[in-house]
Formats: C-alpha cells, structure tokens, sequence
C-alpha cells in the first residue's frame, strides 16, 4: 500500500477548503484517508494553513509521499516568513508587451507636453 499526502476537497460548491490527508494512493480523492493532518483554505487572504507538522514528518518517515501542493504547504507551515506572496495576474506575452507599449506612448506623450509648455513658456517670456 503506498501511503499520499494529499489535500482532500470539502465545502460547498465554489467555497472549497481542503483537508491535508494521509491516504491510500489507490483511494479516490474526496474518499477514503487514513488520517486527518491538517487544513488549508486558500479562499482567506493570506491562505489559512493549519498542519500538524510533527504528524506529517511521522509520516514521511513511515514513506508516505506528500503530493506538489502539499510539498508546498509544508514548505510555507515550517518557515511562515516565506509564504506565497498575494495571488497576482500574470500576464500573456502579447499583454506584457500591449502594456509596455501603452507605457511608452504614455511617456512620450508627457514628453511632449512638457516640451510645448516650455515653448509656451519661453514665447510668453519672450513678448
């Protein structure tokens, strides 16, 4: 029998929060676990991370395997000073570049504007 770490789904429909498991691999996700280890609620910000991690180093001692996104809620409960920073967009190429070029049209266009108020300036000084 080989022994996951895993989050297990729970909650209402599109209001999840998950419970961090130790299962059977061959059990379905929502199912049957072994044992409780913690909890995580990605919906509060910052995310609510609850683990016991003295349970899950037992585990992996006993040769449970932790999945990917449990690795990296163990990885945040044993050093909080390094959490995930806040959910951000990331952006597309072609947006990345739409932005840098909406910048530089901005840029410019300061530009010129304050070049025509020195010129203002400089003909009003002139009269």
């Amino acid at each position: 029998m080989a022994v996951k770490i895993r989050l297990a789904r729970a909650g209402a429909k599109k209001a999840p929060f998950y419970r961090v498991v130790a299962a059977d691999s061959r059990a379905p996700r929502d199912g049957r676990f072994i044992e409780i280890l913690g909890r995580y609620n990605p919906r509060t910000d910052p995310s609510t991370i609850e683990l016991d991690v003295e349970k899950i180093d037992a585990w992996i001692a006993k040769g449970a395997t932790p999945s990917e996104t449990v690795a990296k809620l163990i990885a945040i409960a044993k050093n909080p000073e390094a959490q995930a920073p806040a959910k951000t967009e990331t952006l597309s190429k072609k947006a990345q570049a739409k932005a840098a070029a909406e910048a530089k049209a901005a840029e410019e266009a300061a530009a010129k504007a304050a070049k025509e108020a020195a010129e203002a300036d400089a003909s009003e000084a002139a009269e």
